[in-house]
């Protein structure tokens, strides 16, 4: 089957007609949960910020939700295999309506417990939803077509975080709009509405292997693939140790900031950060003829690294002059610098993952690249917190710059190859 246009003949036609109805379900589905998930984050912060909690215990909200994702992405692979990723991703969207619900609770019901346990569940439905999405996109490629591949990863990945970005905004805005519980409801509201609407249209064998998969199968094989999921793990920290908690406790608290500010700020860099995604293709040299390889995740890893330190540098020079106005300065730049070049190396990570990937039973390949995703994410959260709290946002930006640091070493064992984008 082929996404291309250049097909002409009926049967070829229909089928890519097909594919690409199903692709925008998927896609749909995706925004849809992405939307929910983003909004969710900023409004658990900013509230229990608001509350009097701490950062540390304000990240230990969101240790269940990336622990979860790990186990998800490990098992959730194996899953997709074995009963399709219609049912993987209408599962997913199921569970973030039941977890918003469980948010909706009178306030003294909020216990830190119960939150962490709707975080839990809303961890499980998002690494469901993202594994489902992003296996799919395999299978409505045509096989050996590295280029489509490419732009039609980067497209989802890119409108993904755009969203997601549209969820940061929304999020700061609900709080102050409708409070915290029935911003909850609205949104389990609208996202059971998709979650009907995928039960309907979803195709029903997506994703499922011809031969039932062992359970043992979870753990990659691929040398290639057990590489790139190391360093997606170092990438993912990287980001996470300061952007989770660090940085909007920090504009909020040292900056002054307001909630609609933060979460409108933070918007429009995950917005930008997407749209950068989408043209991550033509940036990394698409056009040449040629699509990623271990050469490429290696350099951009390598340029990636230099800029936290460099952030950090700056932010220390201009608290010790006293000069907020010039510190508050370095940051914005520096944090849309860091996007830019995060989202890039992120496209090429995955591109990798799924070109890497078998095509029978892709969601195991993928299941395991992003357990290791969710694994970086979970280290980087709980740093997030613990390291602000001890350190401030300096020390975290360290860690971060040696993260990327990491992760472009393990990118040196990456296959090189010269592969035509087709």
């Amino acid at each position: 089957m082929s996404l291309s246009p250049h097909n002409t003949s009926s049967n070829t036609s229909g089928s890519t007609s097909k594919d690409v109805r199903q692709y925008l379900l998927v896609t749909g589905n995706y925004w849809a949960f992405t939307l929910t998930d983003g909004a969710l984050r900023m409004l658990v912060v900013l509230h229990f910020y608001q509350l009097g909690y701490t950062p540390l215990t304000i990240a230990m909200l969101f240790l269940f939700y990336e622990f979860f994702g790990v186990v998800t992405n490990l098992v959730g692979g194996w899953l997709g295999a074995k009963i399709g990723l219609n049912r993987t991703m209408n599962i997913g969207l199921a569970l973030q309506v039941f977890a918003l619900l469980m948010l909706t609770l009178p306030a003294h019901w909020l216990t830190v417990p119960w939150v962490m346990a709707a975080q839990a569940l809303s961890g499980i439905a998002k690494d469901l939803n993202k594994m489902s999405a992003k296996s799919s996109i395999k299978l409505l490629a045509a096989s050996g077509q590295q280029g489509a591949l490419y732009r039609w990863v980067a497209l989802l990945t890119g409108s993904k975080n755009a969203i997601k970005g549209l969820g940061f905004f929304l999020g700061g805005g609900l709080l102050g709009w409708l409070g915290f519980r029935d911003s909850m409801l609205a949104m389990a509201l609208m996202l059971a509405l998709f979650w009907l609407a995928s039960l309907w249209l979803l195709r029903r064998d997506l994703g499922r292997s011809k031969q039932t998969p062992k359970f043992r199968e979870i753990f990659s094989k691929s040398r290639a693939v057990n590489i790139l999921a190391a360093a997606r793990l170092f990438l993912f920290g990287a980001r996470d140790v300061w952007f989770v908690v660090a940085l909007p406790v920090y504009l909020s608290s040292h900056l002054d900031w307001s909630h609609t500010e933060v979460g409108s700020f933070l918007a429009l860099w995950i917005i930008g950060y997407g749209v950068v995604q989408v043209y991550a293709p033509k940036i990394t040299g698409r056009q040449s003829g040629h699509v990623p390889d271990g050469g490429t995740a290696l350099k951009w890893a390598l340029i990636l690294a230099v800029v936290p330190a460099l952030i950090a540098v700056s932010l220390s020079l201009f608290n010790v002059l006293e000069s907020s106005e010039s510190a508050q300065a370095i940051l914005v730049g520096g944090l849309l610098l860091f996007g830019a070049l995060f989202a890039i190396n992120s496209s090429v990570h995955s591109y990798l993952i799924l070109s890497y990937a078998q095509e029978d039973g892709v969601s195991l390949d993928v299941g395991f690249y992003y357990m290791a995703n969710a694994m970086g994410r979970l280290l980087g959260t709980v740093l997030s917190g613990w390291v602000f709290q001890q350190w401030g946002l300096e020390a975290c930006l360290w860690i971060s710059s040696g993260f990327v640091l990491v992760a472009a070493i393990i990118s040196v064992g990456l296959p090189r190859h010269s592969v035509s984008a087709g």
